[in-house]
């Protein structure tokens, strides 16, 4: 895994940064874009945990989605990793794309398919995304884009094969089939619907979760 130097991110009072997101709750990064060289980079940047008790935790957010990205080098559907800095900052690709859904036009049955070609092959690698939703599928030229692997967990053998990795797959599949039913008006197909039925222990789970919170509202 690349590291990048600190003189590579121009982020200072005074620097030219474009800010996409400014981290407003609990481990939440600033995210902004920043020019390396004579291309530019996205920054998911944690500096400001530096000196608190939640450092550690914020280390690894970072080590953990720079693994995944390195993971994914060559996939073709997420940003390139560039690397890290000092362990609070994680550098990669910028992606010139629209959020998947912002223009019209560039929504597809084709854009979709392609999507679920790219879910599947992220699941044989042993990666659940966790966070499919519209903000973090970027569109260009009729290509999807997958961003924020934060929420990714990568799944050894025992997990990918377990009730809870099948589980997990399962979520992200059915995230993205129901944005296609959404956006295009295409239901799912009856194969999807058979793999996107819940079974009983997840509704079992998620029944008692809404009574328990329902008690106590």
């Amino acid at each position: 895994m690349n590291t990048c130097t600190h003189s590579l991110v121009p982020y200072a009072p005074d620097a030219h940064v474009r800010m996409l997101k400014r981290g407003t709750r609990l481990l939440e990064p600033d995210v902004y874009v920043a020019s390396v060289g004579t291309r530019q980079a996205v920054f998911k940047d944690y500096r400001r945990y530096r000196w608190t008790p939640l450092s550690p935790l914020a280390r690894l957010l970072v080590r953990r989605e720079a693994r995944i990205l390195d993971r994914l080098s060559g996939w073709g559907y997420a940003p390139a990793l560039l690397g890290t800095i000092g362990g609070l900052v994680l550098g990669m690709e910028f992606i010139d794309g629209k959020v998947l859904g912002h223009d019209v036009a560039m929504v597809s049955d084709e854009v979709f398919r392609r999507l679920k070609s790219a879910v599947a092959t992220l699941h044989a690698a042993g990666i659940a995304h966790n966070d499919l939703h519209r903000s973090n599928i970027l569109v260009n030229g009729g290509m999807p884009m997958v961003v924020d692997f934060a929420s990714a967990l990568l799944m050894p053998a025992w997990l990918a094969h377990s009730p809870l990795g099948r589980q997990l797959r399962r979520s992200d599949l059915a995230n993205v089939v129901k944005l296609q039913s959404r956006l295009t008006g295409t239901p799912p197909s009856p194969a999807e619907a058979a793999v996107l039925a819940e079974p009983r222990w997840v509704r079992t789970i998620r029944n008692a979760w809404k009574r328990l919170y329902r008690g106590k509202a």
